[in-house]
């Protein structure tokens, strides 16, 4: 037999969390995202790619940001416990400003409306699998040069039981 609907208890719906909560967060993010969108765009002046050309400056960019990227997030989830603004600031922010998938469409829809259809594809295909051979190459790289927590917990276990 069920209760009636009137004396049911209804569970507690979780409360999001207040906007003053969230105002260091979206400050870090802010302030990190316009040093990596102004680090973006100095490397789009130093090195402007020609009309019709491939966009090597755009994907390099990319890379780049993409590669920190995996190093930032098992250095900061794996290796060692960091504040709670490193993230926020440095992977969404800094490195979320810098890596440029709209400029890359843009980039993409200029080639193509310029009839280099061949180029536009290369580039359509080259940065999305490059930037995932990146991100998995800076997490591959920094658990090998630095050691993650879960195999610095292996080892000391291991040690543990040789020493018994």
């Amino acid at each position: 037999m069920t209760a009636p609907e009137d004396l049911r208890v209804q569970a507690p719906t979780p409360r999001p969390p207040s906007w003053r909560a969230q105002v260091p967060v979206v400050t870090a993010v802010a302030l990190g995202g316009g040093a990596g969108a102004a680090a973006r765009y100095a490397a789009a002046l130093w090195w402007p790619t020609a009309p019709g050309g491939f966009p090597w400056t755009t994907l390099w960019v990319n890379i780049a940001g993409c590669a920190l990227i995996g190093v930032l997030m098992v250095a900061v989830t794996e290796i060692r416990t960091a504040h709670p603004l490193v993230r926020p600031f440095f992977g969404t922010g800094v490195l979320g400003g810098f890596t440029t998938f709209s400029t890359y469409a843009v980039d993409i829809q200029k080639l193509l409306e310029g009839r280099h259809v061949g180029t536009g594809l290369a580039y359509l295909a080259a940065t999305p699998l490059a930037a995932l051979a990146a991100v998995w190459f800076g997490a591959r790289s920094t658990r090998r040069l630095l050691g993650s927590g879960a195999g610095r917990a292996g080892r000391a276990d291991t040690v543990g039981k040789e020493s018994l």
